[in-house]
């Protein structure tokens, strides 16, 4: 199978065609496409061979390179993000590893948003100081602050909103600032998703999924996505996705193809319920505030044009975080989001790393706050559980 494909060749389609339209409608007749679980792909000479290891034709060799099911996944994401390009990893933080290592070398600096996903903080403060790579966190909303950052920078690193707090950010106004001094702008839309967000249109350069999170949306498998300029994805490709081998499987890449057919409907039912319950968090007298992009008068706002089921809120000092979490019957304790059920996370339990190396800390978020991801569950029984615990958790 030829993999030379633009997804800009296919004509513009409706957001809703994309999700089910193949990237290369000659090559599957299935409604669903294909696994193809091999490691590897044979030729037929010796001839077809050579033209493929000497770069005159394009074909594929062993997946852990690349593989057509990995590559229909790459190619959808891509398009739908706006972009002309994409590659898949085996997790979002081995996208985000492998993308900033293709970046940086030592002697450069990152800019990076505060309050951005703990894993990223510790990659930046730990591995790339190891490697002679400095970095500064700026609060994103303060321009004056960012653009003096911006100055001999190599990469800004953004996420609208940010991870666990929910701070929005003017993404066009930074992307813009970052051209003006030559630097790259990479951002994790995971939250959003391509649906709900669509930075390239809004200057930023290459975009980052955690695939595991709405994306596939069933719980059930763990990966990541850069997508971006054809020149940006053949840098990770030729400077670190090859080495760090961080590759996606095939049947792992089929799982997220089949869950990103239901990706619009998905996506409405989160906004729904999760919009729903935090309005009437909002007003709890428990509550002392909801952290949900909705209810901030923030310009970073302009670029969503829907709201995703996870956001966070503050308990008054007068309920106990633990037996709160405790007094849940319906709703579940645990990490990730994107999937079907509900979850919650206490930041109480993040403060608690042993290293203490973490943005939690560095910037410093609450111990009385708490991550909620509303999943598809009914939400009138989900809010009841809320109610009961909000009242057994009362010191």
């Amino acid at each position: 199978m030829n993999q030379s494909i633009n997804p800009h060749d296919l004509g513009a389609h409706a957001v809703a065609d994309d999700l089910f339209t193949p990237v290369d409608p000659a090559a599957f007749n299935a409604v669903s496409p294909p696994i193809f679980q091999t490691s590897l792909f044979t030729y037929d000479s010796y001839e077809a061979m050579e033209d493929v290891f000497a770069g005159r034709t394009r074909n594929y060799i062993y997946s852990r390179g690349d593989n057509p099911t990995v590559r229909e996944f790459e190619l959808l994401v891509a398009r739908l993000e706006g972009a002309e390009d994409g590659r898949a990893f085996s997790s979002g933080t081995a996208a985000i590893t492998s993308t900033i290592l293709s970046l940086v070398e030592a002697g450069d600096r990152v800019v990076a948003v505060r309050h951005l996903y703990n894993d990223v903080y510790r990659l930046l403060v730990k591995l790339l100081a190891r490697l002679g790579v400095a970095v500064d966190f700026v609060d994103p909303a303060d321009h004056d602050e960012v653009r003096k950052a911006l100055s001999g920078a190599k990469l800004l690193y953004l996420e609208n909103p940010t991870s666990f707090v929910f701070e929005l950010q003017d993404i066009a106004a930074l992307s813009a600032m970052a051209k003006e001094a030559g630097v790259t702008t990479i951002i994790d839309n995971s939250w959003a998703t391509p649906l709900f967000q669509k930075p390239i249109q809004h200057g930023v350069d290459i975009v980052i999924h955690a695939a595991s999170k709405y994306l596939g949306g069933h719980s059930d498998t763990v990966a990541g996505v850069v997508v971006g300029s054809k020149e940006a994805i053949a840098r990770i490709n030729a400077t670190s996705y090859p080495y760090v081998g961080a590759k996606l499987s095939p049947f792992e890449a089929w799982l997220l193809l089949r869950g990103m057919r239901t990706l619009r409907v998905r996506l409405k039912e989160h906004e729904r319920s999760g919009l729903l319950l935090a309005g009437r968090l909002k007003e709890h007298s428990a509550i002392g505030r909801v952290r949900h992009p909705a209810f901030q008068d923030h310009p970073g706002r302009a670029t969503l044009t829907g709201y995703a089921g996870l956001f966070a809120f503050d308990l008054n000092p007068d309920i106990d975080v633990a037996r709160f979490v405790n007094s849940l019957r319906d709703i579940r304790l645990g990490v990730s989001w994107g999937g079907p059920e509900t979850l919650v996370v206490p930041a109480k339990v993040a403060l608690q790393i042993p290293d203490r190396m973490t943005s939690f800390i560095r910037f410093g978020v609450s111990e009385q706050t708490v991550r909620f991801a509303v999943g598809l569950e009914e939400p009138e029984l989900l809010w009841s559980d809320l109610q009961q615990a909000l009242h057994a958790a009362k010191r």
